[in-house]
């Protein structure tokens, strides 16, 4: 029997959970435990939104920090994505292991000194193929992924520029950084690894509700889910092996 890791993670939660991802799933915070933990983790969650950060001597009981998504704009001011900014650059100098998930790609790369706006293209919402660069697959060899990978997107901000240092390891036809690597310890990706099909139909609904979205673009994106699947398992791998630490 293998031992236990023993490594313990701290999800930064942006987001508010919609009722129906409290319901199947527990929260946002349930979905990335049930699709990232391996045996022997242990997971916290913070609700970053609504001012919960991890103290200075909470920090070194982590291995590894997550960044969810959010409604909110990476790009805006509101004081807890400042504060959020502040830490992660803090996480950033003590060499702390950090994967951004969609906003949390956008506000680590922003944390970090790149450039995040509204998506050049609009709204890219579905299942999308991503291809990785020549670099990223040597990096990424040990996985033994393929160099196209589809995954759920759902977003209407990017990364407009990579900060210093970030090397670009993936790109998709509407988002052209859709992973991003900073040094050898933090990790954004722009697309919902995490997400499964149910909870994006659900999003959608929610985005209709709100007048995000019109019906005819809605119908698109559901036939779009309806016939493609997302490589949901080579990028757990791709996650998991960078948390431990085991991708370069």
């Amino acid at each position: 029997m293998s031992q236990p890791s023993g490594n313990r993670y701290a999800v930064l939660l942006c987001a508010e959970d919609s009722e129906y991802v409290k319901k199947k799933y527990g929260g946002y915070f349930g979905v990335f435990v049930k699709y990232l933990s391996e045996e022997g983790d242990s997971w916290d969650v913070y609700h970053v939104a609504t001012g919960e950060l991890p103290t200075e001597e909470e920090i070194k009981m982590y291995d590894g920090f997550v960044i969810t998504g959010s409604c909110n704009d990476a790009h805006g001011d509101d004081p807890w994505i400042c504060r959020l900014m502040e830490f992660l650059q803090r996480l950033d100098s003590l060499k702390k292991k950090v994967l951004g998930i969609c906003f949390g790609h956008q506000v680590l790369c922003r944390a970090l000194g790149g450039k995040v706006g509204r998506a050049k293209l609009g709204w890219d919402i579905g299942v999308t193929n991503i291809n990785l660069s020549p670099s990223s697959t040597k990096l990424f060899s040990s996985l033994q992924i393929p160099t196209v990978l589809s995954v759920i997107e759902c977003h209407r901000d990017e990364v407009l520029e990579a900060p210093p240092e970030a090397e670009i390891l993936a790109w998709s036809g509407q988002t052209g950084i859709e992973i991003c690597k900073y040094r050898e310890h933090m990790m954004g990706i722009q697309g919902h690894p995490e997400y499964t099909k149910d909870i994006l139909l659900s999003i959608i609904e929610r985005l209709l509700q709100r007048n995000f979205i019109v019906e005819s673009y809605a119908d698109e994106v559901r036939a779009n889910v309806e016939k493609l699947e997302p490589d949901r398992e080579e990028w757990k791998k791709l996650c998991t092996n960078f948390l431990k630490g085991k991708l370069w």
